[in-house]
């Protein structure tokens, strides 16, 4: 049998969408599904604040059964593996095969690894969070790495390296970049978190290209290799294996390629939003998924009850950043400003906090 509707990843789009629906009493079609790795759904923005023992585990993710139970979708426990985009046909890590009318993507990516692993280190990504939660709980019991090396430069990075180093003091933190630290925000903010890392002893290498992990050191080729018992990879985005096998239009990178209506530019009955999509002008943030949510949710209804979506999603050119320092500041970018502040951090706090409220059912929204 064929479900009208398939929602694949419990992303920020997809949330939102739910939220929305919930909001205007809209019901699924019966036999529609939501696939998900795991019956909660971490939210990002809080999670170097959790590591760092700021928040509790249960204050960062969401129960997707309430959500689903509203909506009238199915909670189903799975992974994606396969997805043939002619035939609207997924088959899922267990081998279990799903057929549907209507699929929306909303699963995120990973993070990029070093081409070359002799399997020498525990490599974990940031992505999925669940996965370096796990690591985390082990080592907060008193089993952390001596030598802990985080690989990347952006945001995520720079969060996780000053968390995990008020986490877990026994670790020597280091952080690799490709290019300059967070290339992607104003020069003060790399100056600032630069005098953070010195002030933390956290070792900082910029323009380190890792290629290669080999007898348990980092290897690249203009830099002496960096030892390390274990790695975290937040390296920025890479699409799932299954995306340029999917029979989707991709871009050169292999992500879902959408127009303004959250579909995909080859197979319209097929939708895409944060992560694992590319829309002209809308960077990789949980700022812009979050703002796709409910043009996505309007749109798929649109589909679901025959007519054409009508919403178009037109991201914005900047957006607010505000990074955790771990302490009780946070650093705000927005253009060519940066400024680290408690403001920054109370205002961190309060769009987290009004983020997970309006997803919990007992409570209104913001």
């Amino acid at each position: 049998m064929s479900s009208p509707l398939i929602m694949v990843g419990a992303g920020h789009a997809h949330l939102i969408a739910l939220r929305g629906w919930i909001e205007q009493g809209y019901q699924v079609p019966p036999g529609s599904i939501l696939i998900s790795p795991e019956p909660h759904a971490w939210y990002s923005g809080m999670m170097p604040g959790m590591l760092a023992g700021r928040w509790q585990a249960e204050q960062c993710r969401i129960a997707l059964a309430p959500l689903c139970d509203a909506t009238g979708l199915t909670l189903h426990i799975g992974r994606l593996a396969h997805l043939d985009a002619d035939n609207r046909l997924l088959e899922l890590d267990s081998g279990e095969q799903l057929r549907s009318t209507v699929v929306s993507i909303n699963s995120g990516a990973i993070n990029p690894a070093p081409p070359d692993n002799d399997q020498s280190l525990a490599v974990i990504g940031a992505k999925p969070f669940a996965d370096l939660f796990h690591y985390w709980q082990t080592w907060q019991a008193g089993d952390s790495p001596e030598k802990l090396v985080i690989l990347g430069g952006g945001a995520a990075a720079v969060e996780l390296a000053l968390a995990l180093q008020k986490a877990l003091p026994r670790s020597q933190l280091t952080l690799l970049c490709a290019s300059r630290l967070l290339a992607g925000h104003p020069a003060g903010a790399a100056r600032t978190t630069r005098s953070l890392f010195a002030q933390r002893g956290i070792t900082l290498h910029e323009n380190i290209a890792v290629t290669a992990i080999e007898r348990g050191s980092l290897r690249s080729a203009d830099a002496p290799p960096v030892a390390a018992d274990a790695v975290i990879l937040a390296t920025g985005t890479a699409p799932a294996a299954w995306q340029p096998q999917s029979g989707l239009a991709t871009d050169k990178a292999g992500f879902i390629s959408i127009d303004a209506t959250l579909q995909s530019t080859s197979h319209p009955q097929i939708f895409a939003s944060g992560d694992c999509a590319a829309l002209a002008g809308c960077p990789h943030s949980g700022v812009y998924a979050v703002r796709q949510g409910p043009i996505l949710g309007a749109n798929l209804r649109a589909q679901l009850q025959g007519g054409p979506p009508q919403l178009r999603f037109e991201p914005q050119p900047r957006a607010l950043a505000l990074l955790a320092t771990a302490d009780r500041q946070a650093l705000a970018c927005y253009g060519p400003l940066a400024l680290r502040s408690r403001a920054a951090l109370w205002l961190k706090n309060r769009l987290d906090t009004d983020f997970m409220r309006s997803l919990q059912l007992d409570c209104p929204p913001g």
